[in-house]
């Protein structure tokens, strides 16, 4: 309820901010904002917010993470996915996103792509450019660019830095990129799947720092999948070290109740109990 909460009223704070200009608007024109745009650009607009709304609603159905309100957490809804952003760390705190089989497509040939700031942020709390630069580290996607060749706009709002940590270039092009390609397969073969990401950090552990603004570099990060089929629920979570791991991926296997123990979150809070007394203690990768 809580995130609902942040959710609502994060948008009554763009409509309040949004207000004044829109009565400006009004005032100055004697024609629609509507009417200004082209037929294409209104059902752009239209099938964008579609998109939004029911991604939102599908994760809020099964529940987005509930984390301690102790940790820095603002709620941002995109296209393709959405997250809590860490102020403080600069970093996700979790993303989430429904990967059903439709969205398993390849990537358009003429889209591009470029890693940037995400400037609904304000820039002293948004992660910058510089922080990554000459860093050895990468900016390792938390929802891939991959989840979301379904819609360009989607897969372009992957590259904000908002979506990103710092993690081991091994790991993010090797092991990781591995269970990303995973969960694709299992997204085409039982139709969906909800994935939840993000970084892990020690609390008794000092740790590395990156760039102008100190970004702090995570240990690890998870990985918690489920499969919400009423007749054959699955669930599986990862947890993988930030290092230069090159393993078969049950090296990393946990159950999702193994990673609501190492994170402090809550995962899929809605879900009905019958299928989350199946699924979080599910840690056999061969179950997929």
């Amino acid at each position: 309820m809580i995130i609902r909460y942040k959710l609502i009223n994060q948008k009554i704070k763009h409509l309040l901010l949004l207000f004044p200009l829109i009565l400006n608007s009004c005032n100055m024109c004697s024609h629609s904002v509507q009417e200004e745009m082209s037929a294409e650009e209104q059902y752009d607009e239209q099938e964008n917010g579609d998109i939004i709304s029911e991604n939102n609603t599908s994760l809020s159905l099964i529940g987005l993470p509930v984390i301690s309100d102790t940790i820095s957490s603002e709620i941002f809804v995109r296209i393709c996915y959405t997250l809590s952003y860490n102020k403080e760390t600069r970093q996700p705190n979790w993303v989430m996103w429904e990967l059903t089989n439709d969205h398993v497509m390849k990537r358009k040939d003429d889209v591009w792509n470029e890693y940037r700031e995400d400037y609904e942020i304000e820039e002293k709390k948004r992660a910058l450019l510089t922080d990554y630069a000459s860093s050895g580290y990468d900016r390792g996607h938390m929802c891939p660019g991959g989840d979301c060749n379904w819609n360009d706009e989607g897969r372009d709002e992957t590259f904000l830095l908002s979506n990103m940590c710092p993690q081991n270039p091994n790991l993010n092009r090797g092991d990781w990129k591995e269970i990303e390609i995973a969960c694709r397969k299992w997204a085409q073969k039982y139709g969906s799947i909800y994935v939840v990401c993000g970084p892990i950090f020690f609390k008794s552990q000092k740790h590395e720092r990156i760039g102008p603004n100190k970004i702090p570099v995570p240990e690890a990060f998870f990985k918690v999948v489920l499969c919400p089929d009423s007749i054959s629920p699955k669930g599986i979570g990862f947890i993988c070290r930030n290092t230069d791991g090159n393993r078969k991926k049950d090296f990393y296997v946990n159950s999702i109740r193994q990673v609501e123990r190492v994170t402090g979150y809550k995962f899929f809070t809605f879900l009905d109990d019958s299928i989350k007394n199946i699924t979080f203690d599910m840690g056999d990768i061969n179950d997929w």
